[in-house]
């Protein structure tokens, strides 16, 4: 193998001065200089190490030192090798590093080390993995450094199967309770899914230090298991450990999926006394939580306190607006993040730009944000960005131009893109498409019984009961079920679940009566039932009766009788809020004077007064 000396790009005067003193003056040819020149052999070795304390070492020069050597002899020897393979690495020149890896005719295990970490870090992930199993095919045992570099590889393929067998060589090696390859056995599991084989590892490690604690908070963070994050997070802090950026990082993020305000307000407070009360990660996190929260308020507040505004904290600001329906507000900021011209707007900016769109009804805003994408800042849309727009078009009605756009994704539509078309078409009553959407969806998710609910309920809308009962017919043959509708609450640090028609909670009674009460005042302010929402083919009265216990009304009711006047009220639901209970909870919120916020599957609903 040979390497041209030509310089591609000029070298810097700091490697060219370091060159000029340490390459000797004399003919470099193979016959004059041999591997028997001991002196030589230091000075290339110490030019090597010289090169290492530059940042960045000038890849230029690293190739034509490597081509000296080869002409010199030293080419293939392990420990000037060794040194240059690390060069090549830290360079991003892995193709130079791992073909003069092959030339090493004795790899010992730290030259291994370096290439799995080099390709950890920057891929092709796949080449770390075997240059792993090459290293034990080469009679080598994997080290407490081998270890988290391959299994990071892991993590970033998902590879459980490769993962689970790194495992197993690691309690074979006795590593397997080292700090950090539990930490990268944590991480991988986790990224894999598979939370409690995290845990079973988190337990097993010795001497756990705040690194393995990270890990573990950020496995249930990651897989939808917040509380569990929130109570190894005190345990954390009762055993002593003192919390980093990133372990607060991790546990706000967890409190913003659950939607626990009070314990979110409470680990604030916490990062201001540990002395994290400056810091720009935690106040980003922070922003996220409190607009996830529902306390959209105090979320600008600790926004506009950010000491340096980095695209991911305007991201998090700007989506917080947007998830809310505060579009103007959204695309307010949007503009002045441009004016600032410090940050440069991602694809997550545009994926929230438009998403406030599509939640304001924007559909001018959105059409321009979107042409903007790809015009000013070169940026290909992605599959969330054209869910936006498609879920804009339909909302808008705009349905044909929403279908015309999925046909002209340059990628394949997902489930996504589909759903947003067939919820559209149950908003404008589209029979025609939401049958080519189910169609999609079926190939896509042939599993998911929401799909083939929302063809059965347009179907409905338009009376035609057959279609319906064909849907919900094909749903029994595949032993599909619809979700059951669910409402959440949280009173006095305790959280209540409510299902339609629910008359389990001790309070049932008093839940009712309160019912009763409101809908006579909303009667009396003008509201009527919409029947609408209800799709079975039952008489009018029977269809209000079903309405008027849907799981989210039981829960703003116990929330009612449950706190103080004025409180404000957070409800989370697993389905979307319908239309009818959309338009009860405006009266409700006006009726009690209190603001209400309903958190569905799709975004949050705000009432308050309207």
């Amino acid at each position: 193998m040979s390497f041209s000396i030509k310089r591609t790009k000029p070298i810097s005067p700091q490697t060219s001065t370091l060159l000029h003193l340490l390459l000797p003056r004399s003919s470099l040819s193979s016959s004059a200089l041999s591997q028997s020149n001991p002196n030589l052999y230091h000075h290339y070795s110490s030019i090597l190490q010289s090169l290492t304390t530059l940042k960045p070492p000038s890849s230029s020069s690293i190739k034509q030192l490597h081509a000296r050597l080869l002409l010199s002899g030293f080419g293939s020897d392990t420990h000037l090798g060794t040194k240059l393979i690390n060069l090549y690495s830290t360079t991003h020149n892995l193709h130079y590093a791992l073909q003069l890896f092959d030339k090493i005719p004795k790899r010992n295990l730290f030259v291994w080390n370096i290439l799995i970490r080099a390709y950890a870090w920057h891929g092709p992930y796949q080449t770390a993995i075997d240059l792993y199993n090459g290293l034990i095919d080469y009679g080598l045992v994997p080290d407490n450094f081998t270890f988290p570099f391959v299994l990071k590889a892991c993590s970033a393929l998902s590879a459980l199967e490769t993962g689970r067998a790194v495992h197993d060589m690691a309690i074979r090696t006795r590593w397997v309770s080292d700090v950090f390859v539990g930490a990268g056995l944590i991480d991988m599991y986790a990224k894999c899914g598979c939370v409690d084989d995290a845990r079973i590892v988190f337990d097993g490690v010795s001497g756990r230090d705040v690194v393995v604690w990270n890990s573990m908070i950020g496995a249930y963070s990651q897989n939808g298991r917040p509380l569990e994050a929130l109570v190894l997070f005190r345990e954390m802090v009762g055993d002593g450990f003192r919390p980093t950026v990133a372990t607060l990082v991790t546990v706000v993020s967890a409190v913003a999926d659950s939607s626990n305000l009070k314990r979110g307000r409470e680990i604030h407070g916490f990062s201001w006394r540990r002395g994290f009360g400056g810091n720009d990660n935690v106040k980003t996190s922070l922003v996220d939580m409190y607009a996830k929260s529902g306390w959209v308020k105090a979320a600008r507040d600790v926004f506009e306190k950010l000491a340096e505004k980095k695209i991911v904290s305007w991201n998090a600001m700007i989506c917080g607006l947007a998830m809310h329906g505060h579009a103007d507000e959204a695309l307010d900021l949007f503009d002045e993040m441009k004016e600032e011209g410090r940050v440069i707007p991602d694809h997550i900016t545009f994926v929230g730009v438009l998403s406030a769109c599509s939640n304001g009804g924007l559909l001018e805003e959105g059409r321009k944000l979107f042409d903007l994408l790809v015009s000013s800042y070169s940026i290909e849309p992605t599959v969330q960005h054209y869910t936006c727009m498609i879920d804009l078009l339909g909302h808008s009605g705009e349905l044909e131009e929403a279908y015309e756009l999925i046909q002209r994704m340059p990628m394949r539509p997902d489930a996504g893109v589909w759903g947003a078309l067939l919820n559209a078409c149950k908003i404008h009553r589209n029979v025609e498409l939401g049958e080519v959407a189910l169609e999609k969806l079926i190939e896509l998710e042939p599993n998911d019984a929401g799909n083939y609910v929302l063809l059965s309920n347009i179907y409905a809308q338009v009376g035609k009961w057959e279609g319906a009962a064909k849907v919900r017919k094909l749903m029994t043959e595949r032993g599909l079920k619809k979700d059951i509708a669910c409402s959440w609450i949280e009173v006095k640090n305790k959280v209540y679940a409510f299902l339609v028609g629910d008359q389990s909670h001790p309070c049932s009674e008093e839940i009712y009566r309160e019912l009763d009460r409101l809908e006579g005042l909303m009667e009396e302010a003008g509201y009527v039932v919409d029947t609408v929402p209800v799709f079975h083919d039952v008489d009018d009265d029977e269809k209000k009766n079903m309405v008027r216990v849907h799981s989210e009304r039981l829960a703003i009711a116990f929330g009612i009788i449950s706190t103080p006047p004025g409180t404000k009220l957070l409800v989370t639901k697993n389905l979307r809020v319908c239309e009818d209970c959309h338009g009860a909870i405006k009266f409700m919120s006006k009726i009690v004077e209190r603001e209400i916020i309903i958190r569905d599957v799709n975004r949050y609903h705000h009432f308050k007064d309207v």
